[in-house]
Formats: C-alpha cells, structure tokens, sequence
C-alpha cells in the first residue's frame, strides 16, 4: 500500500474520541468489526487454498509448468475476487450489504498487508522476528475494528461524528481539538478508524494538519534519560543538573485489587470450550470487573509517560536516550513486570515523534553495546563489571562517588558533544566508531567441548556426573571487554 505523504508544511496526525453509542449504534459498530474479520478470514483461505492444491499436485508428480497457478494477495487482486464471490457464496450471500464497502475493504487491505509482510520476511527483506503465514482469526479472540476511508466521514460538533452507514454517534469527550482545526482550513480529516477495547468504542480521525515547529525552552540544552526501575527515568543535563523521576508503578499499587478480581473470576462457571459450556452471567459481571482494573493502569500508564515525554520535548533542545532491548530485558522474569509497567519502548517512540513532529529538536539514540553505567563520568575509566545491586559507582581511578543512574546520565549528556552514538570504545571518546564493541560477537563460544566421564563410559554415569558434565557443557568464556 503506499504511503501517503503529508504537504509541505503539513504532518499526518491521529485524533482519538471515545464514543457513547446507543443500543442500534453498538449493533452496527460490531456489524462492520465483524464483516472486516470475514472479509480478511476469506482472503487467508483464497490465498492459501492455490498453496495446498500445489503441494498437493506435487506429491503426484505433476510437472511445474501444470501445476495450479499462484492466485495474487495484492490488494486489487483481492478486491476483485471478493466481489465476485460475495453475491454467490453463502456465507456472505444473505448479509454482506448491511454493512459499508469500507468494512469488506478493511479486511481485505488487512490480508494484504500481512501476505506482504511474511513474503518479505521469509525473502529476508523485513526486519525483525520472522513472520509465518497468516492464519484465521478467532470471533473470541481478534479485537474489532474497521476503518473508513471515504464516504461521509465529518466531525459534526463538539460532541458528534459521522461515519459511513453508521450515522451520527455521540461522543463521550469533546472533539473541538479537531473540529477547531478543520473549520479553521488547517485540518484535513483522511480517514476514520472504529476500534473497541478496554471496555470502550474509539474513534480515530487520521488527519493532515498545518503544524509549525515550537521553539523549545531552552534550545542549547542537552538532557540525558537514563530510563531504570526503581526510578523511571534520571534527568542530567548540560548545565549539571541531576533530576530523578520517580517510578509510579502503578500495575504494583492495583496488584492487590487485581488479585481480588482475579479471584473472584476463579470461583465462577467460566467459558470451557473443550465442552462447549458458556460463561455465566455472574462470570462475565466478574471478569468485567477485574478487566476494569487492567484498563485503569493502563490509563494511568499512558497519561503518566505522555506527561513525561511532552514536558522533555518542549524544554530541551537535544535529548540523548539508550537503545535498550527491552524485549530481551523481559525475559528476565525477576524485573519482567517491572519493566513492563514502566513502557520504556512507548518512552522511546513518544520522545521520537515529538521532538521530531512539533519541536524540530535533536534526539540522539545511544548505542545498544555504551556502558554509559560502567563509565566514569569524571574521568572516563570503564569497570570491567559492575553489577545491578550495586547503586552506587566508586571510580577505582579517580575516586569519584556517584550513583550509578545519575552517572549514566551524565555520560549520556556526555555522548552528544561528541557526535557520536556510543558504538566506540566507552570512556575513549576520541575514538572512531567500531562495529563490534567490547569484542563481542554473535557466536558462542565453548571452553570445554562436550567429555564422558569413566562412570558414562562405563554405561551408568552417577548424578553428579552428569550434572558436572552438564556444566562443562554449558561454561561460556567471557567476551574481551576491550
């Protein structure tokens, strides 16, 4: 699909309005969910039905150039074909003019999008985790949602939008940090996206805007984040100034409260699908209950990391963050939920299309390999080690005492004097760049090769044979720090 670009001057950006729909409003809203969700089930089987019948025509022995022809995923191919089967197919026969062409459309762009995606991944030309196939989704499971992206789509009032075929719906909030937009021409709406989650229907209005850049604060100050747990984030910046934001944990404070609920969904007859049994009503009023819970802290989650990132981008002119691997960091399954409760990616994606989209700041992304904790701030020595329980930093070469996060901070600040983005050496700043810091690669390499013992020789190796044999096995050399 290509992408739209905004005009010069302009930026794309998202408006979201939680909805207050009336009894038929709700009807016709999961009506449209539900038709973007057969649409996209029947593209995956259309699709994939041409690569079941070639793998079957195979094991026969039916040469290439007869076997059955590869049917297209893109978008038009797909469009087409489905107007073609909707009329007759029985499972759209009876019901599909009910709802808008944009609800077919959604679908159908959907499985689109995810052919391409596992095409290009398995080709090796997408990044990140490997995409398999895509498979059908699940009426329990996939969340609802359509988008529109022609037809009537207007934000009539402060408390009214229209949609295609679903009419005005009255609005939970206000909508005037749109409607004053486009009545004033500096807003375009695009498109329009209805969405059900947290126990809530959402609107999103995608629209092109008329921004200018704000000049921040102040604009020759550079602030390091250094993002951690048991403070959210340390804030040290040019001048020498250290602030900490503290961690508000707010999935740690409802934990209590989520445990009551949680247990009291336990003592009610739940959904089993293995013996087609339903939920009751007391089960679902329960699990609407604990479900309430989840979708507070999430509020909180949100407004408290977008508090932080907009008071970052509007005062300094350069901010500094790290390359964490926070997926990798969760599996750590002592400090997991910690730092899943404290959005470290959400704080890196917020700080990018802020300071990018209305401050026109400079944002510099450290390095994923700069020990920004294990370098001296004053004197720019590097410890080989230095453990998570150890808060404090103790320079064995110049005697400076610092806590550990505020001196990351500040090597951080450090970092942007010297254009660099931390993939030297640390604590040399003069030196160039290297693609492989500390001498670390990707292989392992093992210091003993696997080795029987006398006993497993013998036929019977003892426990603590095995066991030492196992550890042989496993010992990794530690990687050269420098």
């Amino acid at each position: 699909m290509k992408k739209f670009r905004p005009r010069p001057g302009f930026v794309v950006q998202a408006f979201r309005f939680a909805l207050d729909p009336n009894a038929a409003q709700e009807q016709a809203l999961r009506s449209h969910c539900g038709a973007a969700r057969a649409a996209y089930n029947w593209a995956v089987a259309w699709v994939t039905a041409s690569w079941w019948q070639r793998g079957a025509e195979e094991t026969y022995g039916i040469p290439e150039g007869e076997l059955t022809p590869w049917r297209p995923w893109s978008l038009p191919s797909l469009r087409k074909a489905f107007n073609e089967a909707k009329k007759t197919d029985r499972r759209f026969a009876d019901w599909w003019e009910e709802n808008s062409k944009e609800a077919y459309s959604t679908g159908l762009s959907n499985a689109a999008a995810a052919f391409d995606n596992h095409a290009r991944s398995k080709n090796g030309k997408r990044r990140g985790k490997k995409m398999g196939a895509p498979r059908f989704k699940a009426k329990r499971k996939a969340r609802p949602t359509c988008r529109f992206t022609t037809g009537t789509i207007r934000v009539e009032d402060g408390r009214h939008v229209t949609l295609p075929r679903l009419g005005t719906i009255r609005t939970h909030e206000h909508t005037v940090s749109l409607l004053r937009r486009v009545q004033a021409g500096t807003a375009r709406v695009l498109s329009a996206a209805v969405r059900y989650e947290r126990g809530r229907w959402f609107v999103s209005f995608q629209a092109e805007v008329k921004r200018e850049l704000v000049r921040v604060a102040r604009p020759e100050a550079v602030v390091g984040v250094d993002l951690g747990v048991k403070s959210l984030a340390v804030l040290a910046d040019s001048a020498g100034k250290i602030r900490t934001v503290p961690n508000p944990r707010h999935y740690d404070q409802a934990l209590k409260l989520l445990c009551r609920a949680s247990r009291t969904v336990s003592r009610r007859q739940g959904p089993d699908r293995r013996t087609g049994r339903k939920a009751s009503r007391r089960w679902e009023r329960a699990d609407a209950a604990r479900n309430k819970v989840h979708h507070h802290v999430a509020n909180l989650r949100a407004d408290a990391l977008h508090k932080l990132t907009t008071a970052l981008a509007a005062e300094y002119g350069t901010i500094v963050i790290e390359d964490l691997n926070v997926a990798g960091m969760l599996r750590n399954r002592r400090l997991a939920r910690r730092i899943a409760d404290a959005g470290f990616g959400e704080i890196r994606r917020q700080l990018t299309y802020k300071t990018r989209g209305r401050h026109g700041t400079r944002i510099i992304t450290a390095g994923r390999w700069y020990p920004s904790s294990k370098t001296c701030s004053g004197c720019g020595a590097v410890k080989a080690k230095l453990p998570l329980h150890i808060r404090t930093y103790d320079c064995d070469a110049c005697g400076l005492v610092i806590d550990r996060d505020d001196n990351a901070g500040l090597n951080l600040v450090a970092l942007a004097a010297t254009g660099t983005t931390g993939t030297g050496v640390a604590g040399d700043r003069g030196t160039p760049a290297v693609s492989k810091p500390r001498g670390a690669d990707q292989k392992t390499r093992i210091t003993h090769p696997r080795r029987k013992t006398e006993a497993g020789r013998a036929g019977g190796a003892t426990p603590a044979a095995r066991g030492k044999e196992t550890r042989d096995r496993t010992r990794i050399e530690a990687p050269a720090l420098w």
